[in-house]
C-alpha cells in the first residue's frame, strides 16, 4: 500500500513540476550550454589562428612591434579566463570574458590594417590563408553568438514568467548573462582600409580683370 501511494505521489509530484514549466527550464537550460559550447568552440578556433597570424606579419613587419604585441598580449589575456558553463551564472566573470575576446577582436583588426602597408605580405600565400581562415572564423563566431544570445532570452523570458518564475525559485535558477549590443556594430565591422590618395586642392579662381579706368 506504501508502495503504491509513494509512487502516486511522485506521479502526482511530476505532473505538478511539469505544469509549472521545470521541464521547459531544464530544457532551455541545455540549450544554453549547448549554444555557450559553440560560441567557445568558435572562439577558440580564433585564438589558434593567432600565433601563426602574428609570425607570418613579423617575417615582413617586425617593426610593427606595437601592434604585434597587442594582439599577443590580447590573446594571453583571453586564455587566462576559465570559460566553463558556470561563467554563465556569473555576470561579471562574463562582462570580463566578453570585454577580453573585444580586445582581441580589436587587435586583430588593427593587424589588418598595417598590413596593408606590405605588399610582400599581402600577396605572401600563407597570410592569405590565414585571414581566410580568420574572416571565416568571424562569420562563425557571429553564427553562434546569435544563437546563444536567443537560446539565453528564451531562457531568461521562462525564468521571469509566471509561474514558471516559482519554480525557478524554487530550484534557483535565475536569468544568465547576455552578449551586450554596446558598440557591437563597431567591433563586428571589419575594418575600412582606404590609402587612396587625396585629390589635389583645385586651384584659386583668377582674380577678376581690374576695371578700364574711366575718363
Amino acid at each position: 500500500m506504501r508502495t503504491i501511494l509513494a509512487f502516486a505521489a511522485a506521479v502526482m509530484a511530476a505532473v505538478a513540476l511539469s505544469g509549472c514549466g521545470y521541464n521547459d527550464l531544464q530544457r532551455q537550460d541545455e540549450q544554453v550550454k549547448s549554444a555557450w559550447s559553440e560560441v567557445i568552440n568558435q572562439y577558440q578556433r580564433r585564438s589558434d589562428l593567432v600565433p601563426n597570424l602574428v609570425n607570418t606579419v613579423k617575417g615582413y613587419a617586425s617593426q610593427e612591434e606595437r601592434v604585434l604585441t597587442e594582439v599577443t598580449q590580447a590573446r594571453a589575456s583571453v586564455g587566462s579566463i576559465q570559460a566553463t558553463p558556470e561563467l554563465l551564472n556569473d555576470p561579471q566573470a562574463f562582462a570580463k570574458f566578453q570585454a577580453a575576446q573585444n580586445q582581441l577582436q580589436s587587435a586583430l583588426s588593427r593587424l589588418l590594417v598595417v598590413s596593408e602597408n606590405y605588399p610582400q605580405l599581402k600577396s605572401d600565400q600563407n597570410f592569405r590563408d590565414l585571414q581566410a581562415q580568420l574572416e571565416g572564423t568571424e562569420n562563425r563566431i557571429a553564427v553562434a553568438r546569435n544563437r546563444y544570445i536567443k537560446a539565453v532570452q528564451e531562457f531568461n523570458t521562462t525564468v521571469r514568467s509566471f509561474p514558471t518564475n516559482m519554480t525557478a525559485m524554487l530550484f534557483k535558477m535565475d536569468i544568465k548573462p547576455n552578449f551586450s549590443v554596446e558598440n557591437e556594430k563597431a567591433i563586428s565591422a571589419p575594418p575600412i582600409v582606404d590609402f587612396s590618395k587625396p585629390a589635389p586642392a583645385p586651384a584659386p579662381a583668377p582674380a577678376p580683370a581690374p576695371a578700364p579706368a574711366t575718363k
